[in-house]
């Protein structure tokens, strides 16, 4: 590959064409779904500066307060909670808004109310901040039934209702991963642009892995297929890594 062309790319798919070439491919759509998708990824933008900004801002202090999770709240839990639910609000295209930060759901006014409902954790693992650890945002979007007034019923939907789905991990990059239904993929943050550019097309998950990771710590939470999978699991590994070690040797 030639970075150097690569490095002066101009015909760039930013996140914002990628939604709108999608809306195209619904002419029935007004667009009130690419709106609602530029406010998030505004939200995402704000986040991930902040996040760059932690320390100095001096906002890895505690806020004095614990979410629905029994999880101490960060400065920046707060922030950024506060961030996305002005961002959705202000889109004009939401009614309910679910945040983990928050015990309650957020009914949007009449007036600035749309048809979907939007479900996010604004900065989950933000414990992991300290120790600089990737941190992210993770969102979900419904749309409520027409012809009544929003209810809770319209968020207590299954997961194969959803409309799209997405995260945004703050790291050495900030990258945003969505799915509107058809497909996968990846955008990351051009700081120079402020734009999230297309960089992992069509993402898919291998048909075969290299590993199998489980958490041994919820071990006695399991039932007893799942203990005899993992166990025998790691049985095979080992036999594996000594023949392996053995053939290295000879």
């Amino acid at each position: 590959m030639d970075h150097a062309a690569d490095a002066h790319r101009t015909d760039l798919m930013t996140i914002t064409r990628f939604v709108l070439n999608e809306q195209t491919k619904h002419p029935e759509s007004r667009g009130d779904f690419s709106i609602l998708l530029s406010h998030i990824v505004l939200g995402c933008k704000f986040v991930c500066t902040a996040v760059n900004k932690a320390g100095l801002a001096k906002l890895l202090g505690l806020a004095g307060e614990t979410n629905v999770q029994g999880e101490d709240q960060k400065k920046l839990d707060v922030l950024s909670n506060e961030v996305f639910i002005k961002a959705l609000v202000s889109s004009g295209r939401t009614c309910i808004l679910v945040s983990e930060e928050d015990e309650e759901a957020t009914f949007v006014e009449p007036a600035n109310r749309g048809k979907y409902c939007v479900v996010f954790d604004p900065l989950d693992g933000s414990s992991n901040i300290d120790c600089g650890v990737s941190i992210g945002t993770i969102f979900g979007i419904y749309m409520i039934k027409d012809g009544h007034e929003p209810t809770l019923d319209d968020v207590l939907q299954p997961g194969m209702n959803m409309l799209a789905a997405g995260y945004c991990m703050y790291g050495s990059s900030c990258t945003l991963v969505l799915s509107t239904g058809s497909g996968v993929n990846g955008f990351t943050l051009d700081p120079s642009l402020g734009e999230f550019i297309l960089t992992h097309p069509d993402i898919k998950i291998p048909k075969k892995g290299k590993i199998y990771s489980v958490n041994e710590g919820n071990a006695k939470n399991w039932d007893g297929p799942t203990s005899k999978y993992a166990y025998w699991k790691a049985i095979a590994n080992k036999f594996v890594s000594h023949v392996h070690d053995i053939l290295l040797f000879f």
